[in-house]
């Protein structure tokens, strides 16, 4: 992926890691489109950085998906990046058996949300000279946090499901690269995460993922924080950082 001259849609492009990429990569003189639910935050960031577009996007809606990438694509013919950033975390107790609705919802946005977008968007993609999608998992793909099993799994899905799609897309214009973010300082899980200091700073996460990007990096982008994580059962240490970071988050 050349890391100027693309037209990028973020979704989840209001707050957090999606702003941060979108006002990073609009500095780098790409066309960025931000899509979200909130509207007020959208144009927040849209005012903030002159230039930058909005539309708005209910991820979990499947119907308003495929208005929504019909759309994107009529404004934006030069579309030619998606990262798929929007998401939600959210702690479930299971055994209390009050977590079916929270699993239910962090699947249909997690997960089916970036199937659904991207199944929509490929045969615009297909047409372009390059074209890249950027999937955003997370470090607790591979080694899950017990206190949201849903989110993990889900994370989880995303990784392997961003494998098989770059192996089907390998002889096209269109290549696949996995963002796992680590621990980061954002509202994901509520105010008192973006001022954790146990979490990544968030200026220093986007500044290691655009490095990483600019080297040419065509499959994962995994920062060093996110290292321990990532390589746990490959390193025999699954078991350690596992018991580590759940007694952290406990």
């Amino acid at each position: 992926m050349n890391i100027s001259g693309n037209t990028i849609l973020i979704t989840g492009g209001g707050s957090g890691i999606g702003r941060a990429l979108a006002e990073a990569l609009h500095a780098k003189g790409n066309k960025v489109i931000i899509a979200g639910r909130r509207e007020a935050l959208l144009d927040e960031v849209t005012a903030a950085n002159p230039g930058m577009a909005s539309m708005l996007l209910d991820i979990q809606d499947k119907a308003d998906i495929e208005a929504f990438a019909r759309q994107a694509v009529e404004r934006f013919p030069a579309l030619n990046a998606v990262i798929q950033n929007a998401g939600i975390m959210k702690p479930e107790n299971v055994p209390a058996v009050d977590n079916l609705a929270i699993a239910e919802e962090t699947i249909t946005t997690n997960l089916l949300g970036p199937i659904r977008l991207t199944t929509a968007l490929l045969p615009h993609f297909l047409k372009q000279p390059s074209a890249t999608i950027l999937t955003v998992s997370s470090g607790l793909a591979f080694v899950p946090l017990a206190a949201t099993p849903t989110y993990s799994a889900t994370k989880a899905a995303i990784h392997s499901w961003s494998i098989g799609l770059r192996e089907q897309l390998k002889n096209t214009s269109v290549g696949v690269i996995e963002i796992a973010p680590p621990y980061v300082q954002t509202e994901l899980m509520g105010a008192h995460q973006a001022v954790d200091p146990a979490a990544m700073p968030l200026a220093d996460f986007i500044a290691e993922v655009m490095t990483i990007l600019e080297s040419g990096e065509t499959r994962e982008v995994i920062v060093e924080r996110c290292k321990p994580l990532r390589f746990a059962e490959a390193n025999g240490t699954f078991a350690q950082v596992f018991a580590g970071l759940n007694a952290q988050h406990r």
